[in-house]
C-alpha cells in the first residue's frame, strides 16, 4: 500500500477533564475516501479538526507526507492548511450572502487573486458542479440538495488535496441521504481529492469509502476496508454495526453486506443439500450519471429508489430484492434456473411502465435505461463473482423513455 498522505500516532486530546481521545493512531491514504465512524459524542469531529489544523493535540504526532506537521516552518504550515478543506455539517451557508459570494468566500479569505481570476474560477467550479443560473439566488431559495452542491462547490473552489466532510447527511432523509453520498463520491471520482468524512450512516457510507475507522472510547477500534467491518468478530465493532443497520426495509436504504451475503448462503446450502437452483439478477441504471448531472442526485436516486419498489412488486415473495450500491439492484430468484431467468426478466420488463417510476420530465427527451445480467449459482459460486459476472454482462433490460 502507498504509504500514508496524513498519519496520526498516539494522539491524546483532553478538555478539562474530559480525556477525549486517548491514542489514536490513524493512517489516510491519497485518493481513498476513509469515513470515521462511532457513538455519538465520541470524539469523531475533534479528531476530524485535528486534521486540519482547528484543534492541536496534547501528545501525539501528526504527520503529512512523512513529515511531523509541528516541525514544519510557521509558512510551510500555512501552505499546508490551503491543501486541505472543510465541508461543516448542515452546509454551514451564509444566508445573507449570495450563492456566487458563498462560493467566491475561500478564493477571498486564503488567496490574494484578482476578481477576475475569481470569477473565473467560481465560474468553473460552478459548471463542473452543475450549478448553472443560481448565481444571485441565497441559500434560502435552493433545495437542501442544491444547498450541499453549494457547499461543495465552496469546499473544492481552491483546489484542495484534503476534504473533510462533518455528518455531511446530518437530518436528511433516506433519499437527500443517498443523494449527497452519490455526490460524494461522484466528484472525488471527478476531482481525485482524498476524502475524510464523518459519519454515523451505516451500512450506506460504506458504499463510498475505500477504508473505515471506527473510534471507540478514545481510541482506533477497527481500521481497514468496509468488507472486513462488516465481518469483523470483534463483539463492540458487530454490536455497533448491527445497531445501526437495523433500520426499517425501506428501499431507499442499502443493504448490508452481511445481510446479501446471507441470503446468498441460504439460497447455497438448499443449492447444495437440496439440489434447488438459483439465480442472481443485477440491474443498473446505465445512464445515472447522466441524470444527475442534468436533474440532481436527488432526483437520480427517486429513480433508483422507486425502480427498487417496481421490481419488489413484480417477483415472487420467495424471492429478495436489494439496494446494492447507488445504481444497483440485487434480485435472487429462488428456484430458478437461467432459462426461467430470462423468461422473468422480459416479463418484468413488459410490466414496468416508464410513467410509474417518473412524476414529472426533468429535461427534454429525458430517458433511462436499465441494463441486466444474470447469472445461474453452482456449487463452487461465490457472492461477488456472481455479482460481477452478471455486472460485467449487463444487457439492455428497458429504455424508459419520458419524453
Amino acid at each position: 500500500m502507498d504509504q500514508p498522505l496524513i498519519q496520526l500516532k498516539d494522539i491524546h486530546k483532553s478538555f478539562g477533564t474530559n480525556h477525549v481521545l486517548k491514542g489514536v493512531s490513524l493512517c489516510i491514504y491519497p485518493g481513498q475516501v476513509t469515513t470515521i465512524i462511532g457513538k455519538s459524542g465520541g470524539g469523531k469531529s475533534i479528531l476530524l479538526k485535528h486534521l486540519i489544523g482547528l484543534v492541536t493535540p496534547d501528545t501525539g504526532t501528526i504527520l503529512f507526507e512523512g513529515q511531523p506537521i509541528n516541525q514544519r516552518k510557521r509558512q510551510a504550515r500555512r501552505a499546508l492548511k490551503r491543501k486541505f478543506s472543510y465541508m461543516f455539517q448542515g452546509s454551514a451557508l451564509f444566508d445573507s450572502m449570495t450563492v456566487y459570494d458563498n462560493i467566491t468566500l475561500p478564493l477571498r479569505e486564503r488567496t490574494q487573486m484578482a476578481d477576475s481570476e475569481i470569477r473565473d474560477k467560481v465560474r468553473e467550479k460552478m459548471s463542473q458542479l452543475d450549478l448553472r443560473d443560481v448565481d444571485h439566488k441565497y441559500p434560502s431559495q435552493l433545495s437542501g440538495g442544491m444547498q450541499k452542491r453549494v457547499a461543495l462547490a465552496r469546499a473544492l473552489v481552491t483546489d484542495p488535496e484534503i476534504v473533510l466532510f462533518d455528518e455531511p447527511t446530518t437530518g436528511l432523509d433516506p433519499i437527500r441521504k443517498n443523494a449527497v453520498h452519490s455526490m460524494i463520491a461522484d466528484y472525488q471520482k471527478r476531482f481525485g481529492f482524498t476524502g475524510v468524512i464523518v459519519s454515523h450512516e451505516i451500512p450506506d457510507i460504506f458504499y463510498i469509502s475505500q477504508r473505515i475507522a471506527m473510534l471507540n472510547e478514545g481510541r482506533i477500534l477497527f481500521e481497514g476496508n468496509p468488507q472486513a467491518i462488516e465481518t469483523s468478530d470483534d463483539p463492540v465493532v458487530r454490536e455497533f454495526i448491527s445497531g445501526l443497520s437495523s433500520t426499517p426495509a425501506v428501499s431507499a436504504a442499502m443493504a448490508t453486506q452481511e445481510k446479501v451475503e446471507s441470503r446468498f448462503e441460504e439460497e447455497m446450502v438448499r443449492l447444495s443439500e437440496l439440489n434447488i437452483a438459483f439465480s442472481l439478477m443485477v440491474f443498473r441504471v446505465e445512464n445515472l450519471n447522466e441524470i444527475n448531472r442534468r436533474a440532481g442526485h436527488i432526483t437520480g436516486q427517486k429513480i433508483v429508489e422507486k425502480f427498487t419498489d417496481k421490481l419488489r412488486e413484480h417477483i415472487y415473495i420467495t424471492d429478495r430484492c436489494y439496494r446494492y450500491d447507488f445504481d444497483k439492484i440485487l434480485v435472487f430468484l429462488h428456484n430458478t434456473n437461467l432459462s426461467k431467468c430470462r423468461k422473468a426478466s422480459r416479463q418484468i420488463a413488459s410490466r414496468i411502465k416508464a410513467d410509474s417510476l417518473v412524476d414529472i420530465v426533468p429535461y427534454p427527451d429525458f430517458c433511462f435505461n436499465v441494463g441486466v445480467g444474470y447469472v445461474e449459482a453452482d456449487p463452487e459460486s461465490r457472492l461477488e463473482r456472481m455479482i460481477e459476472s452478471a455486472a460485467d454482462n449487463l444487457q439492455t433490460f428497458h429504455e424508459f423513455r419520458v419524453c
